[in-house]
């Protein structure tokens, strides 16, 4: 099972709202997911981002990949 860390699209039409969760690769975008481990909004100024960083490191921990967009959102918000 390969386990990514990844973003799921939710709001309405041209007012994205994202939440990133650890899901199986094989699952679809906004399909099942095992996890939610924090929200990312980027219509905010500044964008906003909570990740909760002892889920996520236990989640790379344990084998599972970030999404490039994940990846530099966990940089960002200085878990990685």
């Amino acid at each position: 099972m390969a386990v990514k860390i990844r973003l799921r699209r939710m709001g309405a039409k041209k007012t994205p709202f994202y939440r990133v969760v650890v899901a199986d690769s094989r699952y679809p975008r906004d399909g099942r997911f095992i996890e939610e481990i924090g929200y990312y909004n980027p219509l905010t100024d500044p964008a906003e981002i909570k990740i909760d960083a002892e889920k996520a490191k236990k989640w790379i921990a344990n084998g599972a990949q970030p999404t490039d967009t994940v990846k530099a959102l966990l940089k960002k918000s200085e878990i990685l």
